[in-house]
């Protein structure tokens, strides 16, 4: 398969199923393409469902320099993803980091989306910037000295991830193993120059009030930092829905298969149903 490359020369691994309307899954920060594998399987029976992998996270490439990494780049992306596949308008999924690139492409180029399911977006919105900014920049010092496996058990370790390995032990072990076998140097990249350079979700107050992309916000209970920011987003953006699943941590859909998919496909149907009020 040919990788779509971007405007400035990396290339983008992606994997397209299934027919129909389109949806981008777009991955979280310790993910890839294959977080999305159980959502791919069903709603590929509708969808042309399209994954694909955030420059550094291999088969993509892995730019040396971090200045190559950035949200608005992540946000670039998509877009020029779309173009490679012919793609027109397509529904966003984005998770946590992924999440934070569906937005910045629904606020940038709304004429391209059709919808966006934001999940678990927002962390670190609520802490000062300068203790937010040095926790990811420890992250990156982690990944630095100690690779991978340093990031793997730190996130094993992580709140947000507990109720995941409590509920789903063998997805747990799954994504443990998926994460120990990205790129070290893809992910400090991408934590100094996509995470640490974020701003709060709160900064795009007023771009929000004026978004007319229907939206699906999604979060899982016990994710306590991501609570706030979500809110925020749903009550901000008119017509936005808000759908907080219980028992769950940060990694929805993975925690709750089941359930995040039929969210999304009952959202992506509701949009598909009435095209003209959002063309």
């Amino acid at each position: 398969m040919a990788h779509p490359v971007t405007s400035d020369g990396v290339r983008l691994y992606h994997e397209t199923t299934g027919s129909g309307t389109p949806v981008v899954f777009i991955h979280e920060f310790a993910g890839s393409s294959r977080s999305f594998d159980a959502q791919v399987r069903e709603l590929r029976r509708n969808h042309r469902c399209i994954a694909f992998n955030a420059r550094g996270y291999p088969p993509s490439d892995v730019p040396e320099p971090v200045d190559a990494y950035s949200q608005d780049r992540a946000a670039q992306d998509v877009i020029e993803l779309l173009d490679a596949l012919q793609v027109e308008r397509a529904h966003l999924v984005g998770v946590s980091m992924g999440a934070a690139a569906a937005l910045q492409v629904a606020l940038k180029f709304p004429q391209r989306v059709l919808s966006a399911v934001l999940v678990s977006i927002g962390t670190g919105s609520d802490a000062p910037a300068d203790t937010f900014q040095s926790s990811i920049e420890a992250i990156a010092a982690l990944i630095d000295a100690q690779g991978m496996a340093g990031l793997a058990a730190h996130m094993s370790n992580s709140p947000g991830r507990r109720k995941l390995r409590e509920k789903e032990p063998e997805e747990f072990q799954r994504f443990i193993e998926q994460l120990s076998a990205l790129s070290a140097r893809g992910a400090a990249n991408t934590m100094r120059g996509v995470q640490k350079r974020r701003a709060p979700v709160y900064v795009y107050e007023q771009a929000l009030a004026g978004l007319a992309v229907p939206l699906l916000v999604v979060h899982g209970a016990d994710d306590v930092e991501c609570r706030k920011p979500c809110e925020f987003i749903a009550r901000t953006v008119p017509g936005a829905r808000l759908e907080i699943v219980p028992d769950c941590g940060h990694a929805v859909n993975l925690e709750e298969p089941w359930r995040f998919n039929r969210l999304c496909a009952s959202f992506m149907d509701r949009v598909d149903a009435a095209p003209e009020k959002h063309g």
